[in-house]
């Protein structure tokens, strides 16, 4: 009797933990900010997730640096884009719904040719 009732016990609360998780949307991939350069030039890299290869650059070398990067993209929408996450540092984010037009200085820093709109999110992708 009593194995069963634990049994009921735990089921329950597996079914509860299921039933409190917040669903995050299907396109979720983790990341990480390799470049954060002077006026929004920022490039990310893929590090998980399925991402559509014709989306980002599959090899890019920053001319300033000579270092290569792998599945990387330029940030679409720096503006949005949060001031906390530092160079290194990483993140999951989803696909953003539009470019943004904003304002942000003209100088120069190399930054792939392919950008994406990102939305970063505050939890890990489960």
């Amino acid at each position: 009797m009593k194995v069963l009732f634990i049994s009921i016990l735990a089921a329950v609360a597996l079914v509860q933990q299921k039933c409190n998780r917040e669903s995050l949307p299907a396109h979720c991939y983790k990341g990480r900010l390799e470049i954060k350069a002077i006026c929004g030039n920022y490039t990310i890299s893929v590090l998980e997730g399925a991402i559509d290869s014709s989306q980002v650059e599959n090899s890019w070398t920053d001319e300033n640096t000579k270092k290569t990067y792998r599945k990387v993209f330029a940030l679409a929408n720096p503006c949005s884009f949060p001031d906390s996450i530092r160079e290194g540092q990483e993140f999951y984010f989803t696909p953003g719904t539009t470019v943004q037009n904003c304002m942000v200085c003209q100088a120069y820093y190399p930054k792939p040719a392919k950008a994406l709109a990102i939305r970063v999110l505050d939890k890990p992708c489960r």
